[in-house]
Formats: structure tokens, sequence, C-alpha cells
């Protein structure tokens, strides 16, 4: 699948504010400064329709965006450390949640990880809370284009062990680059396999 038109659509400050839910929505979610909105431009071949900073926690709203007038990709708040105070960041998690139960057309959670930095225990804890909730959920791990081949076979080997000793199978898990672009065709046409089925 090829993205042809992608512009933004609204943001939302609660999960009740968001669109009507009458199409399939993607929602991309992964700590502070994992490369979500790079990812998301790059998805889109768009340079800055998703916000990027080199400051963690700029997006603290939920941020859809119509792709094609067919599906909505969600750019939601990071979680874990951010540069704001708590209060903020209680909100970030109450809006996740929220968002998260209450959205009957979202399809899959993209859930971002940094593919040069060890597992943290944040991540492993979010994605089981997702999994024992229900949630479908796919593993998409960023920046793999900063690790040479030696260490990319290492980190996501390990990765696959350690999260095995959780789960009986592991989820869809895709590699990329917002660089590179690898891994953008695979993560569309997943999309693309899932909106056949809505």
């Amino acid at each position: 699948m090829k993205i042809n038109t992608a512009q933004f659509f609204k943001s939302s400050a609660k999960a009740n504010q968001c669109p009507k839910e009458d199409r399939p929505e993607y929602a991309f979610i992964g700590r502070s400064n994992v490369g979500k909105s790079s990812l998301i431009n790059k998805l889109c071949k768009r340079k800055a329709l998703a916000k990027t900073s080199s400051t963690p926690g700029k997006t603290q709203l939920i941020n859809h965006f119509d792709i094609d007038k067919s599906w909505y990709l969600v750019d939601l708040p990071g979680f874990g450390y951010a540069k704001v105070s708590k209060t903020i960041r209680a909100t970030f998690g109450e809006l996740i949640t929220d968002y998260i139960s209450s959205r009957k057309n979202l399809m899959c959670l993209f859930v971002l990880i940094d593919s040069r930095i060890p597992m943290q225990e944040i991540d492993l804890a979010f994605m089981n809370s997702m999994i024992e909730n229900g949630v479908p959920i796919a593993i998409v791990f960023t920046k793999t284009d900063k690790l040479n081949k030696s260490q990319y076979a290492t980190y996501m080997k390990k990765y696959e062990e350690q999260l095995l000793e959780f789960w009986e199978e592991l989820p869809p898990v895709f590699y990329t680059s917002s660089k590179s672009g690898l891994g953008s065709d695979e993560l569309l046409n997943f999309i693309e396999d899932l909106n056949s089925k809505w």
C-alpha cells in the first residue's frame, strides 16, 4: 500500500473528543524521543506532518491524521520520561488509557521501541498491560540504521529472547528506520491487510 494523501485532522485532549469511529485507525505510541514523529512522517512521505522535536514529551494530545480519506493514523503522547510536570505526566497516562480502552475502531496499537537501548521495564510493563487487556499490538523497533550489522543481529535476538520469557509467542514485529525507510512497506502492507477486514 502507498499513501496518497495524508493530512492533519484533529487534536483531542480527551478520548470522547476524538473523531467518529466510522473508519479503522492505527495508533503509534512509545517512550519520549523514540522517533515516533519521524516514523509517521516517513510512512506518509511528508516531512512535517507530525511535529518532531529534540525535547521529550512534545506530543501532549491525541492527534488524528486523515489517510486517503479511508483510515486514521493516530499519534499518541509518549509514556515514561518527559520534561513536563508530574500532573501533566499523570494526564498523559489517563489520556492514553481512556483512548485505548474506548476506541472500538482501533485496529492495532504500534508500540515503538528504540532498537539501540536495552529492554526497558516500562516498555515491557506497558506491552504486558495491553496484551492482558486484549489490545491488539505490534512492536516497532526504530532507529535500526544506527546499529551496525553485528549490533543489529545481537540486539534483536536478545529482545526476542527477553520477550519470549513472558509471552508464548511474539506479536507482529517490525524493524524500521525513518532515515532509510526500512520497514515502511511492511508496516503499510500490514495496515492494508487489516483494513481489508474492517
